[in-house]
């Protein structure tokens, strides 16, 4: 089935009911020029892009060993600055509008992705009869350091908190174009562990992220920017 995105058509596959999309690009690649810049929209597309694959997820040094460590580094996939990318599960279009789940993963904003088959969204649409979006955002020193601290000129695009304009970014997506997935933007609900709750932590009291969601799950983390 073709799905229409405010970029482009995507081209996803079916199984058991449910459509998957995956490595759809929700803002430019953060490369070059745009390396500690704010994400900007994407570029659009002629044509029907095939979304059967992720995208690369962001540059990342796993630091466990033993067992863990390379099991990790297996299910990672490729890595590289061209990141932004989300995948998205939906039951389809259908009479009524679907609420819409937003995964943040977490990985003490140094690791992890949205793209691991430990977050396929597949049952959770299916169980569910929502739309499930994941997201990779960009971490460590890409995400989370601040070059205008370190000398950046800021009138050359430099930011800070990279990686939380990343959740911006994503959910201003998920905003424009739920409604073409079946979903209903007015219904989002953004849930997510550890790094991604404490993401979430800082949302809930960022006024750039009013009326992106309505409601939040933090699965763990810190809360200690949510005020009364």
């Amino acid at each position: 089935m073709i799905f229409e995105t405010t970029c482009g058509r995507v081209r996803g596959a079916e199984k058991g009911g449910i459509h998957s999309f995956l490595g759809i690009p929700y803002a430019e690649p953060p490369v070059g020029r745009l390396r500690f810049a704010p994400p900007r929209p994407p570029a659009s597309w002629s044509g029907v892009r095939g979304a059967f694959d992720a995208g690369p997820v962001a540059p990342q040094h796993h630091l466990l060993s033993g067992f863990i460590g390379p099991l990790l580094r297996r299910v990672a996939g490729r890595q590289a600055e061209d990141c932004l990318y989300l995948n998205v599960w939906t039951p389809g279009p259908g009479p009524q509008k679907r609420p819409v789940m937003v995964f943040f993963h977490g990985g003490a904003f140094i690791l992890g992705s949205g793209s691991t088959f430990l977050y396929d969204g597949r049952q959770l649409a299916r169980r569910g009869d929502v739309v499930v979006v994941t997201f990779n955002y960009r971490l460590g020193a890409f995400g989370f350091l601040d070059p205008v601290g370190l000398g950046a000129d800021p009138d050359c695009g430099a930011a800070t908190n990279l990686g939380l304009r990343d959740q911006l970014a994503a959910l201003a997506w998920v905003r424009d174009n739920a409604e073409s997935f079946g979903g209903d933007p007015a219904n989002v609900t953004v849930f997510g562990e550890s790094a991604g709750a404490m993401s979430l932590g800082a949302l809930l009291a960022a006024p750039a992220a009013r009326g992106l969601f309505r409601r939040a799950v933090l699965q763990s983390g810190a809360a200690a920017h949510v005020g009364s």
